[in-house]
């Protein structure tokens, strides 16, 4: 996307990862004045390096990046590094102008982000949490889909700035009901994933054209972007891209203690969870979510 806009804005980007660095780049060329900040330095000045032009300057924490920001985007690890870097006493909401909008694309616990918006609502801020799906692809094209938590107001008010780098944007309810959204999705995800690794094994193990397999069963209702973006990739061994089996366990963990809360079984996703503790245990805790297909002896071929 990354669309030019008729009305550039001061825009703070903190988490320079896979995704907050695609993000970060959206925003520069869509015409605002873009503030980046990690708490990594290496990885912040290696972005600028990278991305020539593109970050008008480096803060030197997270509310040195507020300071003067007109919208502050985190996008870091998990519910403490949420809670460090926008209410720890160098965080974002030290700076924030009211009026200012924060948006958050962490995937953390609908908990803190409850919290955070609570803190917002008192210091007039317009507070989203966003978590995001589609994959690494979706956040270097700007097609990513955003499942937001948050009242009408800020909405609309971080929509102009998340229209730059996503293709959907669905306001599913109050504060915290994006990451109810995403944990949902991520549920999906990993049944999808596993039921993927079983039938690729199978289809293996009885000596039949994978390609022809995939093109048999893709049209129907077996279809899924699992098995449209990871048939091939899981036949042939690769599982490096996508997201991490690291992080896929802590999705599912706050998965998993929300349906304790809630008072919902989820064994699927406590099963799947299991499976991927095995390839962790194997060293594959960086790989992509479809190394959950290592847990399965190759036989066949």
């Amino acid at each position: 996307m990354s669309a030019q806009t008729d009305t550039p804005r001061k825009v703070s980007m903190i988490g320079l990862g896979t995704m907050g660095g695609a993000i970060a780049r959206h925003i520069a060329q869509g015409g605002h004045e873009l503030t980046i900040y990690n708490r990594t330095p290496e990885r912040a000045r290696k972005w600028r390096d990278d991305n020539p032009g593109l970050a008008h300057r480096i803060a030197a924490n997270p509310a040195h990046a507020a300071q003067d920001a007109d919208v502050v985007i985190t996008c870091v690890g998990n519910d403490d590094d949420l809670a460090d870097v926008v209410l720890g006493p160098n965080g974002v909401f030290r700076m924030l102008k009211k009026g200012g909008v924060f948006i958050d694309h962490t995937t953390v616990s609908a908990r803190i982000a409850r919290q955070i918006s609570v803190e917002a609502r008192d210091l007039k801020i317009h507070c989203v949490d966003a978590p995001m799906t589609g994959s690494q692809i979706g956040a270097e094209k700007g097609t990513l889909t955003l499942m937001c938590g948050g009242r009408d107001d800020a909405i609309e008010a971080a929509r102009p700035i998340m229209e730059g780098y996503s293709s959907r944007i669905v306001h599913v309810g109050k504060a915290g009901s994006g990451q109810i959204a995403k944990m949902a999705n991520q549920i999906c995800i990993a049944g999808n994933v596993a039921a993927l690794a079983e039938a690729v094994r199978f289809a293996q193990a009885s000596h039949l054209d994978m390609g022809k397999v995939y093109e048999a069963i893709s049209g129907g209702a077996a279809q899924s972007w699992q098995m449209d973006n990871r048939w091939k990739t899981m036949d042939a061994g690769e599982f490096d891209f996508g997201l991490a089996v690291d992080w896929m366990r802590k999705d599912l963990g706050l998965s998993l203690e929300e349906g304790r809360g809630l008072g919902v079984s989820l064994p699927i996703a406590a099963l799947v969870d299991q499976f991927f503790s095995e390839i962790q245990a194997q060293g594959g805790g960086r790989l992509d979510t479809s190394a959950i297909i290592k847990r399965l002896p190759k036989k066949g071929k």
